[in-house]
């Protein structure tokens, strides 16, 4: 593994990884070896192979992090920023550690924690934490703890440290709890405090925004059970704070558990309380059918009404799990527990028909043997169901015959575009399109356009297509940015596997967004327009034109 220097340089390690592709394209032999060894969608590839898949800045990017043991570039830049810090400002280096222990809900941010890169910076500088007990918590050293309760055996009952933290939750809200060198470590001081007479149900006020570090929601609690069940998602920490005595109703746990059904099993068999969690509904955001199937066993409400959106929306479990693209097992799972298979949507929408409108028909002829009615569909109708089946022939014969049919689709109906964009349902959208379906449309988990949630999830030949077809770059989003901010946030975060947004940035280049213009100050922020945003490098690089 490669060393980084001590007041390591970012904009070098740019560099790097530029002559790292440079060489890649012209099939420099040290290179292709070194991306066969360091990127795992190379490994075991021949040269033809590798030189086939046309790799990006990203991947060389990916193949130098890992070669100075990072899993991706942006943990590696965060390393770096952190230890240059380090060097110039222990204070600051201190709060940029904690932000990478704990995410935004408890260090105060909507940021996510980054347990590897923090382990990192606590081996090279072990007296990071100091001597306070608190931090002590976060990374499981249990003599600390130790020597803290023989000074003063009431602080285990206190908040403390720099975030403000209850003992317990400094403790299992911990990231590090993701690492298995930390984890038993972790265990060892819940047991501890527990011991010690801490309360399994402190908790604290999430500092998630709009709430802060300083003033931390008064509604939203985050208990240390929700931060063993629904973040480290541990068996033996959940077990340990239920034996003694957390309470598993506590507005959090279940909900956020049910990615470790384990956890979400413990819970149940200690009285959690399904019906007002919108558990159900959040068990069909996931591929498990076994998870939902364990909320029906315990009680589950397969008919039971949403809380609030977006699922208030849709109106049921049963409608939810169609729009969430769920499996037919998913959809047997409700249906044997009672669900109704006549359930409509609030704007009167039935079951079966808005099967067919996401192009599900195996769930649709599923609910017709349920009972759902087989009424006849009309020719908006008809013609809706061909464009979501992706069969363009059939949906042009029916607006051949019936000139109107786009006029008379209902909101429902027309938001169907960007919810299907949002599925990845490529061949869809484009009949949809072709068709001349309205493109300002907003719908899906962010309340978009097609050409949004098309940029969100990197898919840059639906981004030129839509933008061809007059999709505009300047509609706003739900969170009130337009297609650049979408191209920002999901370029820094990847949502979805494998996608090319520096291939999105050069469709929205080719169809008329505004030259970028780099800042000032120097900082890793480009101008569009009067706003100020940061992309990926290699997204930089397309806009800025020097890719």
């Amino acid at each position: 593994m490669k060393r980084i220097p001590p007041r390591p340089d970012l904009g070098q390690l740019k560099k790097q990884a530029k002559e790292l592709l440079a060489l890649y394209r012209q099939r420099d032999p040290a290179a292709m070896q070194r991306l066969r060894e360091s990127l795992p969608a190379a490994r075991g590839k021949p040269d033809e192979a590798l030189a086939a898949m046309a790799l990006r800045l990203h991947d060389a990017q990916s193949c130098l992090a890992r070669e100075y043991g990072f899993a991706s570039w942006s943990e590696l830049q965060l390393f770096v920023h952190a230890r240059r810090a380090l060097a110039d400002d222990p204070a600051q280096a201190l709060h940029r550690w904690l932000l990478m222990v704990y995410a935004g809900d408890v260090a105060g941010g909507n940021h996510s924690h980054r347990p590897s890169v923090a382990a990192r910076l606590l081996e090279e500088n072990s007296a990071l934490p100091g001597d306070d007990p608190y931090l002590a918590c976060a990374i499981g050293d249990v003599s600390a703890l130790r020597r803290a309760n023989a000074r003063d055996p009431a602080w285990v009952h206190c908040e403390g440290g720099p975030l403000r933290l209850p003992t317990l939750v400094a403790v299992t809200h911990s990231g590090l709890a993701k690492l298995p060198g930390f984890l038993e470590r972790l265990r060892d001081c819940a047991k501890f405090l527990l011991a010690a007479g801490a309360s399994p149900n402190q908790s604290i006020g999430s500092r998630w925004p709009p709430a802060t570090l300083t003033a931390p929601s008064a509604t939203e609690r985050l208990s240390a059970l929700y931060g063993a069940a629904g973040k480290t998602f541990d068996p033996e920490l959940t077990r340990l704070l239920l034996d003694a005595g957390a309470d598993p109703n506590d507005g959090e746990s279940l909900y956020h558990s049910l990615a470790a059904p384990a956890c979400t099993q413990l819970l149940l068999n200690a009285g959690a309380r399904i019906a007002g969690t919108n558990a159900m509904y959040r068990a069909l955001d996931l591929d498990d059918a076994g998870v939902l199937q364990m909320l029906l066993d315990h009680g589950g409400d397969p008919n039971e009404p949403p809380l609030g959106p977006p699922t208030s929306e849709w109106g049921s479990p049963l409608l939810w799990a169609i729009r969430r693209g769920r499996s037919l097992a998913h959809i047997q799972a409700l249906l044997v527990a009672g669900a109704r298979a006549d359930a409509c949507t609030p704007d009167g929408v039935p079951a079966r028909t808005l099967a067919l409108r996401f192009g599900r028909p195996d769930v649709a002829e599923l609910l017709g043997h349920a009972g759902a009615d087989h009424e006849p569909l009309v020719a908006d109708e008809t013609f809706g169901l061909a464009c979501a089946r992706g069969d363009l022939a059939s949906a042009r014969a029916i607006q051949k015959a019936h000139p109107g049919v786009i006029d008379a689709l209902d909101p429902a109906r027309l938001r169907l575009l960007p919810e299907l964009a949002e599925q990845g349902c490529c061949g869809a959208v484009k009949t949809m399109v072709s068709c001349g379906w309205p493109l300002e449309i907003w719908g899906g988990d962010i309340d978009a356009t097609a050409l949004n949630h098309a940029i969100f999830r990197g898919d840059a030949a639906l981004t030129h297509f839509l933008m061809a077809h007059g999709a505009d770059w300047r509609t706003l989003h739900g969170y009130g940015d337009n297609a650049c901010g979408s191209l920002s946030w999901a370029s820094l975060n990847e949502p979805v596997k494998g996608g090319d947004w520096a291939g999105c940035a050069r469709a929205l280049i080719a169809h008329g967004l505004p030259a970028a213009r780099p800042d000032p100050g120097g900082a890793d922020i480009v101008w569009i327009g009067e706003r100020r945003y940061q992309f990926a490098d290699d997204v930089t690089d397309v806009l800025l034109g020097v890719d």
